[in-house]
Protein backbone atom coordinates (compact mmCIF):
# COMPACT_ATOMS: atom_id res chain seq x y z
CA UNK A 1 0.00 0.00 0.00
CA UNK A 2 2.84 2.35 0.89
CA UNK A 3 4.59 1.72 -2.43
CA UNK A 4 1.31 2.29 -4.28
CA UNK A 5 0.78 5.64 -2.55
CA UNK A 6 4.38 6.65 -3.21
CA UNK A 7 4.01 5.77 -6.88
CA UNK A 8 0.81 7.79 -7.08
CA UNK A 9 2.39 10.85 -5.49
CA UNK A 10 5.42 10.53 -7.76
CA UNK A 11 3.14 10.38 -10.81
CA UNK A 12 1.60 13.70 -9.77
CA UNK A 13 5.00 15.25 -9.13
CA UNK A 14 6.05 14.24 -12.65
CA UNK A 15 3.11 16.22 -14.06
CA UNK A 16 3.20 19.21 -11.71
CA UNK A 17 6.39 21.28 -11.17
CA UNK A 18 4.94 23.14 -8.15
CA UNK A 19 5.33 20.68 -5.22
CA UNK A 20 8.68 20.36 -3.47
CA UNK A 21 7.89 17.08 -1.73
CA UNK A 22 5.40 14.23 -1.53
CA UNK A 23 4.09 15.61 1.77
CA UNK A 24 3.00 18.75 -0.04
CA UNK A 25 1.10 16.70 -2.63
CA UNK A 26 -0.84 15.00 0.15
CA UNK A 27 -2.48 18.37 0.80
CA UNK A 28 -3.84 18.58 -2.75
CA UNK A 29 -7.66 18.53 -2.84
CA UNK A 30 -7.58 16.12 -5.77
CA UNK A 31 -5.63 13.56 -3.73
CA UNK A 32 -8.10 13.75 -0.84
CA UNK A 33 -11.08 13.61 -3.20
CA UNK A 34 -9.72 10.52 -4.95
CA UNK A 35 -8.96 8.79 -1.65
CA UNK A 36 -12.47 9.41 -0.36
CA UNK A 37 -13.89 8.29 -3.69
CA UNK A 38 -12.14 4.93 -3.36
CA UNK A 39 -14.02 4.39 -0.10
CA UNK A 40 -17.32 5.66 -1.51
CA UNK A 41 -16.97 3.47 -4.60
CA UNK A 42 -16.35 0.40 -2.43
CA UNK A 43 -19.50 1.15 -0.46
CA UNK A 44 -21.40 1.79 -3.69
CA UNK A 45 -20.35 -1.61 -5.00
CA UNK A 46 -21.70 -3.15 -1.80
CA UNK A 47 -25.04 -1.39 -2.41
CA UNK A 48 -24.55 0.83 0.64
CA UNK A 49 -25.73 3.79 -1.39
CA UNK A 50 -26.54 6.16 1.46
CA UNK A 51 -23.11 5.79 3.08
CA UNK A 52 -21.46 6.13 -0.32
CA UNK A 53 -23.37 9.33 -0.99
CA UNK A 54 -22.57 10.64 2.49
CA UNK A 55 -18.84 10.27 1.87
CA UNK A 56 -19.32 11.82 -1.57
CA UNK A 57 -20.94 14.91 -0.02
CA UNK A 58 -18.25 15.17 2.66
CA UNK A 59 -15.60 15.01 -0.05
CA UNK A 60 -17.34 17.66 -2.11
CA UNK A 61 -17.60 19.95 0.94
CA UNK A 62 -13.90 19.55 1.74
CA UNK A 63 -12.44 19.65 -1.76
CA UNK A 64 -14.98 21.28 -4.13
CA UNK A 65 -14.63 18.15 -6.28
CA UNK A 66 -17.75 16.09 -6.99
CA UNK A 67 -17.07 12.47 -7.98
CA UNK A 68 -20.13 10.25 -8.04
CA UNK A 69 -19.54 7.04 -6.06
CA UNK A 70 -20.44 4.98 -9.12
CA UNK A 71 -17.66 6.42 -11.31
CA UNK A 72 -14.88 3.97 -12.21
CA UNK A 73 -11.40 5.48 -11.94
CA UNK A 74 -8.09 3.86 -12.87
CA UNK A 75 -4.60 4.40 -11.50
CA UNK A 76 -2.88 7.75 -10.93
CA UNK A 77 -5.68 10.19 -11.73
CA UNK A 78 -4.41 13.74 -11.22
CA UNK A 79 -7.02 16.42 -10.56
CA UNK A 80 -5.22 19.76 -10.50
CA UNK A 81 -6.76 22.49 -8.30
CA UNK A 82 -10.33 21.15 -8.21
CA UNK A 83 -13.89 22.27 -9.02
CA UNK A 84 -14.29 19.10 -11.11
CA UNK A 85 -17.48 17.09 -11.69
CA UNK A 86 -17.37 13.39 -12.63
CA UNK A 87 -20.68 11.65 -13.30
CA UNK A 88 -22.02 8.29 -12.17
CA UNK A 89 -21.30 6.17 -15.25
CA UNK A 90 -18.02 7.87 -16.16
CA UNK A 91 -15.02 5.59 -16.65
CA UNK A 92 -11.47 6.95 -16.40
CA UNK A 93 -8.33 5.07 -17.41
CA UNK A 94 -4.81 5.24 -16.01
CA UNK A 95 -2.54 8.31 -15.85
CA UNK A 96 -5.33 10.76 -16.72
CA UNK A 97 -4.97 14.47 -15.93
CA UNK A 98 -7.92 16.79 -15.30
CA UNK A 99 -7.46 20.51 -14.75
CA UNK A 100 -9.81 22.81 -12.88
CA UNK A 101 -13.49 23.17 -13.80
CA UNK A 102 -13.61 20.04 -15.96
CA UNK A 103 -16.97 18.28 -16.26
CA UNK A 104 -17.42 14.67 -17.31
CA UNK A 105 -21.16 15.07 -17.67
CA UNK A 106 -24.12 13.07 -18.83
CA UNK A 107 -26.72 13.37 -21.55
CA UNK A 108 -29.76 11.37 -22.54
CA UNK A 109 -28.28 8.00 -23.63
CA UNK A 110 -30.65 7.52 -26.57
CA UNK A 111 -27.70 6.76 -28.84
CA UNK A 112 -25.59 4.88 -26.28
CA UNK A 113 -25.72 1.73 -24.23
CA UNK A 114 -28.38 1.43 -21.57
CA UNK A 115 -27.50 3.15 -18.30
CA UNK A 116 -24.41 4.77 -19.78
CA UNK A 117 -24.78 8.55 -19.64
CA UNK A 118 -21.21 9.72 -19.12
CA UNK A 119 -17.95 9.51 -21.08
CA UNK A 120 -15.22 6.89 -21.06
CA UNK A 121 -11.73 8.42 -20.85
CA UNK A 122 -8.75 6.44 -22.14
CA UNK A 123 -5.28 6.09 -20.63
CA UNK A 124 -3.02 9.14 -20.60
CA UNK A 125 -5.70 11.63 -21.61
CA UNK A 126 -5.22 15.30 -20.68
CA UNK A 127 -8.29 17.52 -20.30
CA UNK A 128 -7.67 21.26 -20.03
CA UNK A 129 -9.33 23.67 -17.63
CA UNK A 130 -12.99 24.41 -18.20
CA UNK A 131 -13.49 21.63 -20.74
CA UNK A 132 -16.82 19.80 -20.87
CA UNK A 133 -16.92 16.18 -22.06
CA UNK A 134 -20.57 15.22 -22.34
CA UNK A 135 -22.48 12.04 -23.02
CA UNK A 136 -21.71 8.33 -23.47
CA UNK A 137 -18.74 8.96 -25.76
CA UNK A 138 -15.19 7.63 -25.74
CA UNK A 139 -12.02 9.72 -25.57
CA UNK A 140 -9.16 7.68 -27.01
CA UNK A 141 -5.86 7.07 -25.24
CA UNK A 142 -3.41 10.00 -25.19
CA UNK A 143 -6.01 12.37 -26.57
CA UNK A 144 -5.84 16.00 -25.47
CA UNK A 145 -8.81 18.25 -24.83
CA UNK A 146 -8.02 21.97 -24.86
CA UNK A 147 -9.26 24.49 -22.32
CA UNK A 148 -12.99 25.34 -22.49
CA UNK A 149 -13.63 22.83 -25.29
CA UNK A 150 -17.06 21.17 -25.42
CA UNK A 151 -16.77 17.56 -26.57
CA UNK A 152 -19.95 15.70 -27.55
CA UNK A 153 -18.56 13.16 -30.03
CA UNK A 154 -16.08 10.30 -29.77
CA UNK A 155 -12.45 11.44 -29.86
CA UNK A 156 -9.91 9.29 -31.75
CA UNK A 157 -6.79 8.04 -30.02
CA UNK A 158 -4.07 10.69 -29.90
CA UNK A 159 -6.28 13.50 -31.22
CA UNK A 160 -6.11 17.09 -29.99
CA UNK A 161 -9.53 18.73 -29.66
CA UNK A 162 -10.28 22.42 -29.16
CA UNK A 163 -13.21 24.80 -29.58
CA UNK A 164 -17.01 24.78 -29.24
CA UNK A 165 -18.04 22.31 -30.45
CA UNK A 166 -14.68 20.59 -30.14
CA UNK A 167 -12.89 19.75 -33.37
CA UNK A 168 -9.57 18.15 -34.11
CA UNK A 169 -6.56 20.32 -34.79
CA UNK A 170 -2.94 19.79 -35.79
CA UNK A 171 -0.15 19.73 -33.22
CA UNK A 172 3.53 20.03 -34.07
CA UNK A 173 5.30 16.66 -34.03
CA UNK A 174 7.80 17.71 -31.36
CA UNK A 175 4.92 18.71 -29.10
CA UNK A 176 2.98 15.47 -29.63
CA UNK A 177 6.08 13.37 -28.96
CA UNK A 178 6.32 14.66 -25.40
CA UNK A 179 5.18 12.24 -22.71
CA UNK A 180 3.17 14.95 -20.96
CA UNK A 181 1.91 18.25 -22.33
CA UNK A 182 0.61 20.61 -19.61
CA UNK A 183 -2.93 21.91 -20.10
CA UNK A 184 -3.56 19.51 -22.97
CA UNK A 185 -2.46 21.70 -25.88
CA UNK A 186 0.53 23.96 -26.66
CA UNK A 187 0.00 27.53 -25.50
CA UNK A 188 0.33 29.03 -28.98
CA UNK A 189 -2.08 30.26 -31.62
CA UNK A 190 -0.74 27.77 -34.16
CA UNK A 191 -3.26 25.12 -33.10
CA UNK A 192 -6.34 27.32 -33.48
CA UNK A 193 -8.38 25.96 -36.42
CA UNK A 194 -9.62 29.47 -37.24
CA UNK A 195 -6.04 30.72 -37.52
CA UNK A 196 -5.09 27.66 -39.57
CA UNK A 197 -7.93 28.39 -42.02
CA UNK A 198 -6.88 32.04 -42.17
CA UNK A 199 -3.31 31.04 -42.98
CA UNK A 200 -4.50 28.65 -45.71
CA UNK A 201 -6.66 31.39 -47.25
CA UNK A 202 -3.78 33.86 -47.06
CA UNK A 203 -1.52 31.35 -48.80
CA UNK A 204 -4.08 30.78 -51.55
CA UNK A 205 -4.50 34.55 -52.06
CA UNK A 206 -0.71 34.93 -52.39
CA UNK A 207 -0.62 32.14 -54.97
CA UNK A 208 -3.47 33.73 -56.94
CA UNK A 209 -1.74 37.11 -56.77
CA UNK A 210 1.50 35.69 -58.14
CA UNK A 211 -0.39 33.88 -60.89
CA UNK A 212 -2.23 37.11 -61.81
CA UNK A 213 1.07 38.98 -62.03
CA UNK A 214 2.47 36.25 -64.30
CA UNK A 215 -0.60 36.39 -66.57
CA UNK A 216 -0.46 40.20 -66.67
CA UNK A 217 3.21 40.08 -67.67
CA UNK A 218 2.48 37.50 -70.39
CA UNK A 219 -0.39 39.65 -71.70
CA UNK A 220 1.84 42.72 -71.89
CA UNK A 221 4.49 40.75 -73.77
CA UNK A 222 1.89 39.48 -76.24
CA UNK A 223 0.57 43.03 -76.79
CA UNK A 224 4.10 44.36 -77.33
CA UNK A 225 4.87 41.59 -79.82
CA UNK A 226 1.58 42.22 -81.62
CA UNK A 227 2.34 45.96 -81.91
CA UNK A 228 5.78 45.21 -83.33
CA UNK A 229 4.27 42.96 -85.99
CA UNK A 230 1.76 45.69 -86.94
CA UNK A 231 4.55 48.25 -87.15
CA UNK A 232 6.51 46.05 -89.55
CA UNK A 233 3.42 45.57 -91.68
Amino acid sequence: MSSGLTGYLDSIKARDPAPRSRWEILLYPGVLALGLHRVAHWLYGGELYFLARLINHISRFLTAIDIHPGAKIGRNLFIDHGFVVIGESAEIGDEVTLYQHVTLGGTNPTNGEGGKRHPTIGDGVIIGSGAQVLGPIAVGARARIGANAVVTRTVPEGATMIGIPARSTLVEAEQYAKEFLPYGTPCTDVCDPAIQKHELLRSEVEQLRRRLEELTLELRRDEAAHQQERGRA
